[in-house]
């Protein structure tokens, strides 16, 4: 299995980079590509890479925010043939709220109805590929998570705070234990986690992936909990038996150092270019 950072908030040498996400991964030789980011830059760093997207075998959307669907035009021009995961809850709906401002920060207009053909909307667990999972969130009241998190969608009431309904893990099986990707992980790392291993009962869970959503309000160079709180949840993942933690996006810098310091070498970050081989 081999899995390469395509964009990110941060990058290797030459490649670009953006406040987004798209993670290429090579599984029983098939392509994935989870995500898109916020633009097409991840199209453009794919060839940096040499990685045709043209090749791709599935996509998975792992939630509907901006910042991980921006570049499904320029995939559906390269790719003609992968259909594209996503929740049945995944519509065009999400916002930010601060006070009395809000932000639309869903999918891109348009999209969903542009692409009818391409995506498959999914309920429950869901297997892909023999190896190859998505899970959902099994837990209630997630509304308390979107309103901390200053996370909302429109209702026919107005707006509602997220309960995330929207969001997935991707999951793949490997000989030596799961590895889970959750682009921003706006429930808990360590929830879904919890949720991964009681749904694959008796099974290690090698690696996360992905970004964990501890950033502030005013994005990656903030921090949202306090330095206890990050510290206590990498104790919380050491406890849950996990080797790898590889972390990005919307963590954030200073998340990322607490977490560093926890941690030491278990946690290492997966900026645009990162190859991982599992």
């Amino acid at each position: 299995m081999k899995v390469i950072a395509l964009i990110e908030n941060k990058a290797k040498g030459h490649l670009k980079s953006e406040h987004g996400l798209a993670v290429y991964i090579e599984y029983n030789d098939k392509k994935y590509l989870l995500d898109t980011g916020k633009t097409n830059k991840f199209s453009e760093n794919a060839v940096e890479l040499g990685i045709d997207l043209n090749e791709i075998d599935v996509g998975i959307l792992s939630h509907s925010h901006y910042d991980h669907s921006g570049g499904y035009n320029v995939f559906f021009s390269k790719n003609q043939k992968a259909k594209v995961y996503i929740r049945k809850e995944a519509k065009e709906l999400c916002y930010s709220k601060l006070g009395p401002l809000k932000r639309y920060v869903g999918i891109p207009k348009g999209i969903l109805n542009k692409y009818s053909d391409r995506f498959i909307y999914i309920d429950k667990d869901y297997k892909i590929d023999e190896g190859v999972w998505l899970i959902s969130h099994k837990y209630n009241n997630l509304e308390s998570k979107g309103k901390k998190a200053h996370m909302y969608r429109m209702s026919k009431y107005g707006l509602k705070p997220d309960d995330f309904k929207h969001e997935q893990s991707l999951v793949f099986e490997t000989k030596e234990g799961l590895v889970i990707l959750n682009s921003c992980s706006h429930i808990g790392i360590d929830n879904i986690v919890k949720e991964v291993k009681k749904t694959f009962k008796d099974k290690k869970v090698l690696a996360v992936i992905g970004g964990f959503h501890l950033m502030g309000i005013i994005g990656p160079s903030s921090m949202g909990p306090t330095k206890e709180e990050v510290e206590f949840l990498g104790k919380s993942l050491t406890s849950l038996g996990i080797e790898h933690v590889y972390t990005c996006h919307c963590t954030g810098t200073p998340a990322y150092k607490v977490l560093k310091n926890t941690l030491g070498n278990k946690v290492e970050y997966f900026s645009t270019g990162t190859v991982i081989e599992f």
